[in-house]
């Protein structure tokens, strides 16, 4: 066996036995959820604990379990890592498949346990790199067609007027487009640049203000908390607003670890952000989040989370941005990496889940047991999220936790109200509707 391989299946054998070595056990993810979730006390590790299904995928006439209220189908496989879905005017369904451009180095031997970890579940499948379109045909199956290729890292989609508009993980993309068309041939056009220095986190979410003037970008950090340097951080952990005719940008928001999903609420024309938080201070630290963004608003990375919790792992600490760290309005659990998001209003659904938010939760990897895999449900009342979240689609994992089926990223919603959901472990793309 060649020695490099050996020393790594050695390492990673060492690491997957210290899954239970956390000297707190976890909390259960019913008290980490909502508008105060409880935090326990933070943990030291040499390496993290870690935990993944291993990659199974989806037996034949296998389906995910969703609630007795509702029905589930798949109305296209074989993609390339599905990452992000986008409904047109005319029911056409557009599917970004991508994965990350791999330009990180590796510097360090936790970070070559964890990603070899992360890969045994099919998470870090090779992506299209495209754009697909989905159209239903007469007898009700879906046609695909391959719409754009040869893009670099795509994650964020909108279309605006006669114009795609896609985030790659270093630009802003502008591309002529009339709804209906099945392909696209134009090279496009640049609109504006983003951060992809290093690309620790590497995905560009997006979402158009209402009038289409502005799109609001997502730019995670490069680092867990700063460790690679604060000056590879500029413009990093950031929400960009990014002003469609001149393609000038600006800060609207900053100390989001990972703005992985962008939504307008509907009754406040508030943006909202899914924020993948930071690691490797214990299973239950720290909750991923649901939050509005206030323009100027700092909320907390590196420096502290929820607020003023301080991280102590931060050498060169501001307590003037910590003084000032907005909590986010609901946390959604530790570690359950959310990675897609929807506020919905249809007819495809009951009547309950209208105004409401769904979020896709793509599941951890540094914690035992597992937490997320799932997508849920978050009521919402005069513009603010209560309760507590609802499983709507679950069973994308074994029940000993051992294999993994699928894993859920972008939502959208068809024309006739049912959700979707882009599956980037099974290659699928789901649908959800009343029964």
């Amino acid at each position: 066996m060649n020695h490099k391989f050996k020393t790594l299946s050695v390492l990673t054998l060492a690491t997957l036995s210290l899954v239970a070595c956390s000297k707190e056990k976890p909390l259960d993810n019913s008290v980490q959820v909502g508008a105060n979730p409880e935090l326990p006390k933070a943990e030291d590790f040499l390496i993290p604990p870690m935990q993944v299904p291993k990659y199974a995928g989806w037996a034949t006439n296998a389906l995910p379990k969703v609630t007795e209220d509702l029905k589930i189908e798949k109305i296209a496989e074989g993609l390339l890592h599905p990452r992000q879905l986008y409904t047109l005017s005319n029911g056409d369904i557009l599917v970004v498949e991508s994965n990350g451009p791999g330009e990180e180095a590796t510097t360090t031997p936790k970070q070559l346990i964890a990603s070899k970890v992360k890969g045994i579940s099919g998470k870090s499948a090779r992506g299209g790199n495209r754009v697909t379109l989905l159209r239903q045909n007469s007898s009700g199956t879906w046609d695909k067609h391959i719409l754009l290729e040869k893009l670099h890292s795509p994650f964020g989609i909108s279309v605006i007027g006669n114009e795609l508009y896609v985030a790659n993980t270093n630009n802003i993309m502008k591309f002529p487009f009339t709804v209906g068309q099945t392909k696209i041939t134009a090279p496009g056009v640049e609109l504006a640049d983003l951060p992809d220095r290093i690309n620790h986190h590497w995905t560009k979410s997006m979402v158009a203000s209402p009038d289409g003037s502005k799109l609001y970008v997502g730019v995670g950090s490069n680092s867990n908390i700063g460790e690679n340097g604060l000056e590879v951080e500029y413009r990093r952990a950031t929400v960009l607003e990014v002003d469609v005719k001149t393609g000038a940008s600006r800060v609207y928001a900053s100390g989001v670890r990972n703005p992985t999903g962008l939504q307008i609420e509907p009754t406040t024309g508030k943006i909202w952000a899914i924020a993948n938080e930071r690691d490797e201070i214990g299973a239950s630290l720290v909750p991923d989040y649901l939050t509005s963004l206030k323009d100027g608003g700092f909320y907390g990375w590196p420096y502290s989370y929820f607020g003023q919790h301080l991280d102590t792992r931060v050498k060169a600490q501001r307590p003037d941005l910590v003084a000032k760290a907005i909590k986010p309005d609901y946390a959604l659990g530790s570690h359950v990496a959310p990675l897609g998001f929807w506020f919905y209003s249809g007819a495809g659904l009951p009547a309950k889940y209208n105004g409401g938010a769904f979020i896709s939760n793509h599941g951890s990897w540094d914690r035992s047991p597992l937490n997320g895999y799932d997508v849920v449900f978050i009521k919402f009342e005069n513009g603010k999220p209560v309760g507590k979240p609802e499983p709507i689609v679950t069973g994308f994992y074994s029940e000993d936790e051992s294999k993994l089926y699928g894993a859920p990223v972008g939502l959208s919603q068809d024309q006739s109200g049912a959700l979707l959901i882009a599956d980037d472990v099974g290659n699928i793309v789901w649908r959800v509707a009343s029964k």
